[in-house]
């Protein structure tokens, strides 16, 4: 008896690759990001810091 075929196919729930460079994505929370660490340092930004990986993630960046 031969065995069936069987044809790969993409799961379903694979991870779809974001669209973007992550330098390109969320200009809109890495510009007050840039700003904040550059005049206050990185320990006093933590509110845009947080907004911006945010923003990436839901660009389907993995940041931790």
């Amino acid at each position: 008896m031969a065995e069936p075929t069987t044809i790969a196919t993409p799961q379903a729930d694979a991870e779809e690759k974001p669209k973007l460079k992550i330098c390109c994505a969320c200009p809109d929370t890495r510009k007050p990001r840039d700003e904040c660490v550059v005049q206050k340092g990185e320990e006093h930004c933590e509110e845009f810091i947080e907004a911006h990986k945010v923003c990436l993630r839901s660009k389907g960046f993995k940041v931790s």
